[in-house]
């Protein structure tokens, strides 16, 4: 294997003069005294091979195959000058004998010729037999050279003996020498390690070298996240990445001996058009890896969000109405691992066949059993294929009824016939999209019982989904360029579908007990199905994607065959899917405004019930870790206060019973101690019996009576919460002001985040303050240590014992993905959400001690906070502040207003990085 054609290779580096400038050093100084003013000679050749390489990324940034040759090419002339130079003027022999033979093979990516600028050289110098002082000599010298060039080599040095054994042995050692490369030296030996690798170790060996580099990709894919839509993926290792097409290629050429990727259309594993799909993606895959190993110096594989909003600018990606450069610029990154995907599947059922062995005695009991179909389509080893290569090209509708079938029976489509369906995908057309048949079938596997799930993900991967619902095709591999969204949109959405059908199907009672109560209840169970699928189907265009949203649903609803009734239902559903989580999380519960105003949108019960379950698996679909106990708590408790004032209507009535019923339920969780209720009943209003949960009244009312026994005048307790995931800190004592902030700072500086906070002032002028604390990563603090630290830091502050404002400044928290993104800072005011309280809504970028620096301002602003609730998307931080004046009156005056706000942005800027940037 040799490297395919460099154009103007004497730019990259001229061969000639550098063996010239190398000679003259050598007569000057000889080798020994010359040995540095080569390096330099050499180091400089190499520079400016690189920057060479690099101008020509910049002007052809897609031209990833060039630029890999490129490297390779450059490596192997420094690597060939080295070795001549060693064996001709370091270590010269007149005559030397058999033994004294050496031929230098690149091997892994070196050998296939595809290295990115920060790329490892691997080597394998190889002996005819055990290595004579002489090859020792000479491979230690040209190793001293390529470190003192500062690149990283990975070598061996081994006998033809050892290399044969040791590839039968290792699937690492075997791998790498499948792509052995001859590099410089003794060709006859390259050869004869190249023959005895063919002759003694692959035959034989091809199933089970298959199955372990299977293996291993799952493996990887397992570490990696094994999804190909990860919004930070890995362009190597990652799925659907460059190492994936190589594991193609590798187990291509063990068992059909292909010397290039071209020639496994020749053997039938690949069409003309997947091979050139699969150079498309190598090519793109190989660029981007270039320019990451450019920008960050050194050898980046992760497409960091930092780095993706400079490859995309290096790669020519402009933004364009709704869709911003780097979100086009991923888009055809996932779109190209999802080709990746596609090959992988076809290219590997391909093998599954080939190598499958059966015996004589299986093969003659299989001839007596009658072949299974369902409904004309055979059916092998559980899997539905097409009965004929032209079977959708007589109707394109069975496109959808084999994934139809497949999903209602459990099979699995077999992998050449989604291969079948990808290339006659666009035989979808407007009068397929009409017909009713098409839209039943579709209806029946996107609410389907068994999986739908897996099978729309096939029928994604076919093209058929994106085609036959034209807005999923455009949202089709459409990232979110921010921290919160773990997925592309279609990926989030398939997945939602998943958890929608999993929790029907009961089998995630324990995670979603709410959920799966309420499923069997819903009436419009094909509403729920197209809702989900729909509740992000504009995203990218520009506007807001609900309002939007609601207008594909009116349009897309007729056809796939609902009612004007169901068609009116998911509309709404698209239009306020936001709706429950941003009352859950951003407004206070125990404000009954808060719940008549929700009410007054969902109007009835089963709305609020298909809602509920929509919001749910949204949030879940969104990410590992985003669907946590606080989350669950709250959209149960909106959940359960909505339906108590939709049976019961009349808010007055309903509270005082909500009131007693807590009192009972608090009074037995107590025990011997549930006298405290009625003896300190005096002390505490409704409004904190609605506001706190009944274990966390039972935590605080021992709290607050052994306080005032002990005639304390502040009580600080914090502990580990199991029910909502998160540390419980209270804080009993004589109300201030500036209470607040000053807790919020001093729980930063324990390296605590509140997530909530309830701040309550009894009738006695007592502070009673709940906050619900997890650290920077998201878990709670649980250890006796932790937890005596925030007592103390919150002691220490309260009493005036430490400096705040320097301490805060001096402890900012180590750098974060989120500094590779600004959220444009922004004030909200709301007079109507509450009828006692101004609610005033931040949204800005999630910087450390943000609460401690806005509570301080609303402080000094001379506002009275009554209960805070802080919710992070990703980098956005959302915070939502009920407040008073000194008086207990809201804010109305706009000059007031705006003086607030102006003290809020100023506080938020303070702690913005000097060279932050709008996105």
């Amino acid at each position: 294997m040799s490297l395919p054609a460099i154009p103007r290779q004497r730019a990259i580096l001229d061969r000639r003069k550098l063996v010239a400038a190398i000679d003259d050093i050598v007569a000057e100084k000889g080798a020994a005294d010359g040995r540095q003013a080569i390096v330099e000679q050499l180091r400089t050749a190499l520079d400016a091979g690189r920057a060479e390489l690099e101008r020509r990324l910049v002007e052809k940034p897609g031209s990833g195959h060039e630029s890999a040759h490129g490297y390779a090419f450059l490596i192997d002339q420094l690597i060939r000058i080295v070795h001549d130079h060693v064996i001709e003027h370091v270590y010269p022999v007149a005559n030397r004998s058999k033994g004294e033979r050496l031929a230098l093979i690149a091997v892994g990516g070196y050998g296939r010729g595809e290295m990115s600028p920060h790329s490892d050289v691997d080597i394998a110098f190889v002996t005819p037999d055990k290595p004579t002082s002489w090859c020792e000599q000479v491979i230690e010298a040209i190793l001293y050279y390529l470190w003192d060039l500062s690149l990283t080599v990975g070598h061996s040095s081994r006998s033809l003996n050892e290399v044969t054994r040791m590839a039968r042995e290792d699937i690492t050692i075997r791998t790498a020498l499948l792509e052995g490369r001859f590099l410089w030296g003794d060709q006859e030996v390259y050869e004869a390690a190249s023959r005895r690798f063919w002759a003694e170790v692959v035959p034989g060996t091809e199933s089970r070298f298959v199955s372990e580099k299977l293996a291993e990709r799952d493996a990887r894919h397992r570490r990696m996240g094994d999804s190909r839509y990860v919004v930070e993926p890995n362009v190597k290792d990652g799925k659907g990445g460059l190492r994936d097409l190589q594991t193609l290629y590798w187990i291509g050429k063990y068992t059909h001996r292909v010397k290039s990727a071209r020639e496994l259309v020749d053997k039938g594993l690949f069409t003309q058009e997947e091979y050139r799909s699969f150079r498309r993606a190598e090519g793109f895959l190989l660029a981007v890896r270039a320019h990451l190993h450019t920008l960050a110096k050194r050898g980046e594989d992760r497409l960091t969000f930092d780095l993706q909003r400079e490859v995309a600018a290096r790669m020519n990606y402009a933004d364009r109405p709704g869709k911003s450069a780097v979100e086009r610029f991923m888009q055809f990154y996932f779109l190209q691992v999802k080709h990746v995907g596609h090959l992988t599947g076809v290219f590997l059922s391909h093998i599954e066949e080939e190598t499958q062995e059966r015996s004589r005695i299986s093969e003659f009991f299989s001839a007596l059993k009658p072949a299974k179909s369902v409904e004309g389509y055979p059916v092998q080893a559980d899997k539905i294929a097409a009965p004929s290569d032209d079977w959708f090209q007589q109707d394109p509708i069975r496109l959808l009824e084999i994934f139809a079938i497949a999903e209602r029976e459990g099979l699995e489509v077999h992998p050449a016939t989604i291969r079948i369906a990808r290339r006659d995908s666009g035989l979808i057309d407007a009068k397929v999209r009409k017909d009713p048949r098409a839209n039943e079938l579709f209806l029946d596997l996107l609410s389907g019982r068994r999986d739908p799930e897996t099978v729309l993900r096939w029928l994604n991967e076919a093209g058929v989904f994106g085609r036959f619902v034209p807005d999923f095709g455009k949202v089709n591999a459409q990232m979110q360029f921010d921290m919160y969204h773990h997925y592309t949109v279609d990926e989030h959405t398939i997945r939602a579908i998943g958890l929608l059908s999993e929790i029907e199907r009961g089998n995630l009672a324990e995670d979603h007990p709410l959920a799966s109560e309420m499923l069997p209840l819903i009436q419009n169970r094909r509403a729920l199905y197209v809702s989900v699928l729909l509740h992000d189907i504009a995203k990218g265009r520009g506007g807001d994607h609900s309002v939007l949203g609601a207008e594909v649903a009116r349009k897309v609803c007729p056809r796939l065959g609902l009612d004007e009734a169901e068609t009116e239902l998911v509309a709404w559903l698209v239009r306020y899917h936001l709706l429950m989580s941003a009352t859950a999380f951003k407004r206070d519960l125990s404000d009954p405004k808060t719940i008549t105003d929700f009410i007054a949108e969902v109007q009835n019960l089963e709305r609020l019930r298909l809602l509920t379950v929509l919001t749910i698996v949204d949030i879940r679909a969104v990410g590992p870790g985003v669907w946590n106990s606080w989350k669950r708590q709250l959209i149960g408790d909106l959940y359960e206060n909505s339906v108590e004032r939709l049976r019961l209507g009349h808010k007055a009535h309903g509270r005082e019973k909500r009131v007693a019923a807590k009192k009972e339920v608090v009074a037995e969780m107590l025990g011997e101690q549930g006298n405290l209720v009625q003896s300190l009943d005096d002390r505490f209003n409704d409004a904190y019996w609605i506001a706190e949960p009944e274990d966390v009244i039972a935590i605080n009312l021992p709290h607050y009576e052994a306080a005032r026994q002990a005639g304390h005048a502040l009580s600080i307790h914090a502990q580990f919460y199991e029910a909502l995931g998160a540390t419980l800190v209270t804080v009993i004592g004589e109300d201030h002001p500036g209470l607040f902030f000053r807790i919020a700072g001093a729980i930063h500086l324990a390296g605590g985040n509140i997530i909530d906070a309830r701040i309550h002032t009894n009738r006695v002028g007592k502070a009673v303050d709940n906050f619900l604390v997890l650290d920077p990563l998201g878990k709670p603090f649980s250890e006796d240590q932790q937890l005596a630290r925030l007592k103390k830091s919150i002691e220490d502050a309260l009493a005036n014992k430490i400096d705040m404002v320097p301490r805060l400044a001096k402890r900012p928290l180590k750098q974060t993905r989120a500094e590779a993104f600004h959220v444009a800072p922004q004030v909200l005011f709301d007079n109507d959400a509450s009828n006692r309280y101004t609610v005033i809504e931040v949204n800005a970028t999630d910087r450390p001690a943000l609460l401690n620096r806005l509570t301080r301002a609303m402080f000094e602003a001379s506002l009275i906070i009554n209960s805070a609730h802080i919710t992070q998307y990703g980098e956005r931080a959302v915070d939502t502040f009920y407040v008073t004046d000194l008086l207990g009156g809201k804010i109305v005056a706009q000059e007031r207003l705006d003086k607030v706000k102006r003290a809020l942005l100023d506080a938020i800027a303070a702690g913005e990085p000097e060279n932050a940037e709008a996105a």
